[in-house]
């Protein structure tokens, strides 16, 4: 089992691995590890599904771009005392086929069967976004 998250403010892929490259200095600079983390309100209830080889997919500008193992989540309380989980993710910014995606809040499941593969991963290569929406309308993706 995967989970899909939206990348809000960011552009492309080459961005968000940018992001995440700030960070993780950051994380070392304050002696944690390196991995990319995303802090989020909810815990899967599904942990042990996602954390068996699942990933979250970026949707970036209206479109699944890229993903990363997930390593593990923990739970920690804000300085409101609000629950949060973080998910600490692979290091290892994986591009995707570019798959549509609508927006929504928070993140969801994703099921592996519909998870684009990654880029170069099918003989067809990366397929153009605006080609995959147009297949997406006429539901043959």
């Amino acid at each position: 089992m995967h989970l899909i998250k939206l990348a809000v403010g960011v552009e492309d892929f080459d961005h968000l691995a940018h992001l995440q490259q700030q960070r993780m200095a950051a994380y070392v600079a304050q002696g944690l590890s390196a991995n990319p983390r995303h802090v989020t309100r909810m815990k899967p209830k599904r942990e042990a599904e996602v954390l068996n080889g699942g990933s979250i997919y970026w949707v970036i500008k209206g479109a699944i771009r890229a993903r990363q193992e997930l390593l593990a989540f923990e739970s920690y309380s804000d300085d409101e005392g609000v629950k949060r989980c973080v998910m600490i993710l692979s290091p290892k910014l994986v591009a995707t086929q570019n798959r549509p995606h609508r927006a929504f809040q928070g993140w969801r499941y994703l099921d592996p069967a519909k998870a684009p593969p990654d880029v170069g991963s099918t003989p067809n290569g990366d397929m153009p976004l605006e080609l995959a929406r147009d297949l997406e309308e006429l539901g043959l993706l």
